[in-house]
């Protein structure tokens, strides 16, 4: 026998009348969720408005990033120094980078070139953003050799203090601090040295390329390998333009022979003095009881 599906309407409804409608059941796990867009559109219009709210204090706040960048940058070298070194000495070596590198700013600014806070970066060193390095090869030499001359001066200030203290970490700082700014005066693009050569003789960058080369094979390490690559480049580019003829070019590196004494004296006289520092403050270990 066939049976109906349907339900036969309650008692109370008059006959003929139409049953009402079913409630409406609950969804099981609430209400269906909405299409992707319209809840992506909701979070961009609330990023929207706080952009619109805070761009003003944004843009107000923008001279400051430069500090933090720098400081930021100083921070994360302290702590990967720190890995090797200990967070004293770590600290310590970071302030003469940033005391070098200051001189390098300092003279750029007095050659009327705008110049950027240094950054720091890991185990590279620091540097120094400029549009250039001033208007001939002279004033390339003075930026180049001003953080040497800074940098050295920063170091030399760590005797007097392991004098006082007792501390011999401050005068292994001192020969770290004459150790790197010797490393810097080889005459090779970038380093400092390199910048100095633009006025004294150019073609001394092919002896610093060389002496880079061979310390590739010597001495293998990451560092040495991005600065023969760097030099190469760059040693190439200025080669390039010097033959070029360009008068602008022969203009540029075009110094007075007083002027090309006088930066070979500072030049020679730097290093010098950094060789006799290191030799001064160098302590011998003796590694027979470890």
């Amino acid at each position: 026998m066939d049976q109906s599906s349907s339900t036969p309407p309650p008692a109370w409804l008059p006959p003929g009348a139409p049953a009402p409608a079913a409630p409406t059941q609950p969804a099981p796990f609430g209400e269906p969720e909405r299409p992707w867009w319209r809840r992506v559109g909701g979070w961009l219009a609330a990023a929207g408005v706080l952009l619109l709210k805070f761009g003003k204090i944004a843009l107000l706040a923008l001279p400051k990033l430069k500090v933090l960048t720098t400081s930021g940058s100083m921070l994360v070298s302290v702590a990967a120094y720190s890995l090797i070194w200990g967070w004293k000495f770590a600290l310590g070596f970071v302030i003469l980078l940033f005391v070098h590198e200051m001189g390098h700013v300092i003279q750029l600014r007095r050659e009327g070139v705008e110049a950027s806070a240094p950054l720091f970066i890991p185990f590279l060193g620091a540097l120094v953003w400029a549009k250039s390095l001033g208007g001939n090869a002279l004033a390339e030499a003075r930026v180049g050799l001003a953080g040497p001359v800074l940098g050295s001066i920063g170091a030399a200030l760590c005797i007097p203090i392991a004098d006082a203290t007792g501390n011999e970490m401050f005068r292994a700082l001192a020969f770290t601090g004459f150790f790197l700014n010797l490393f810097n005066l080889l005459p090779v693009v970038p380093l400092d040295g390199g910048r100095a050569m633009a006025a004294m003789s150019p073609w001394l960058w092919f002896v610093g390329f060389f002496g880079i080369v061979v310390a590739v094979f010597i001495y293998p390490n990451p560092i040495i390998i991005l600065i023969a690559i760097f030099a190469g480049l760059e040693t190439y580019r200025r080669y390039k333009a010097l033959r070029s003829g360009d008068d602008a070019v022969k203009a540029y590196y075009k110094v007075r022979p007083r002027d090309r004494l006088l930066v070979a004296g500072v030049y020679l006289g730097l290093i010098a003095l950094l060789v006799w520092g290191m030799d001064a403050t160098h302590v011998a270990r003796d590694f027979s009881n470890v």
